[in-house]
């Protein structure tokens, strides 16, 4: 991000499994969102206070627990309201505790959002105003945080740097992981994305060279439609 762009980021790997829990923050307001507090909330929320911010709103991309097992004590901590994900994602959620043990992470709990998330739905957080997209297939209530002015988006699991999001959990489904990306993600643009692990990537790079979504690999998959007719 640039000294004049909107908002400001930084990443913080979290938990044993190295999720990338995000804070963004308004620039004007230095109000800050955190995005899926996996764990390891004690760093994190020094960290915020470090860089004098001001903690406004939590957000879920989805229920796995290394994505969402820090969000009831850190909402404990601050009193900051709960947004996402999607409520298709109770179910994984509810079973955080047991999940998140053979996980090797330790205290996670379950929670109820204050805001269930669907596609098309708004959050503000300061003086800026992020879209939500919903992106089902690693998991049903999988959502995505995309601030346009920014050009900037937060996909959890969805995509990765030159990958995707496993399908082979409870409610996974490829196809839709698929769908999602390609008619979700891709029409947005060359958006920079922080995704749930690993580095930084962009749209418009995915689409050059991932070899699951890559714009070749998905022409290559469709049907052939020449011949008569």
């Amino acid at each position: 991000m640039t000294a004049e762009s909107p908002i400001r980021l930084f990443v913080a790997p979290v938990t044993p499994l190295q999720q990338n829990c995000t804070v963004v923050w308004c620039t004007k307001t230095n109000k800050a969102a955190v995005i899926d507090p996996g764990g390891d909330i004690e760093p994190v929320l020094h960290e915020i206070k470090r860089r004098g911010l001001t903690l406004e709103k939590i957000w879920v991309t989805h229920g796995h627990a290394d994505h969402a097992g820090g969000t009831q004590a850190l909402r404990e901590a601050t009193g900051a309201p709960v947004e996402g994900p999607h409520e298709d994602d109770r179910f994984w959620i509810e079973r955080i505790p047991e999940d998140a043990q053979r996980w090797g992470i330790y205290d996670a709990q379950s929670f109820e959002p204050d805001r269930w998330l669907n596609h098309g739905d708004t959050v503000t957080l300061g003086e800026t105003t992020w879209e939500v997209i919903h992106c089902p297939g690693h998991t049903p209530g999988h959502v995505i945080f995309y601030h346009a002015p920014s050009q900037f988006a937060q996909v959890g699991d969805i995509l990765f740097k030159g990958s995707i999001g496993r399908t082979d959990f409870p409610r996974g489904n490829h196809a839709d992981l698929i769908e999602a990306i390609t008619t979700r993600l891709w029409p947005l643009g060359d958006v920079r994305f922080v995704c749930g692990h690993g580095p930084m990537s962009s749209f418009a790079q995915e689409r050059q060279s991932n070899p699951y979504v890559g714009d070749r690999v998905i022409a290559a998959s469709m049907p052939n439609r020449s011949g008569p007719g």
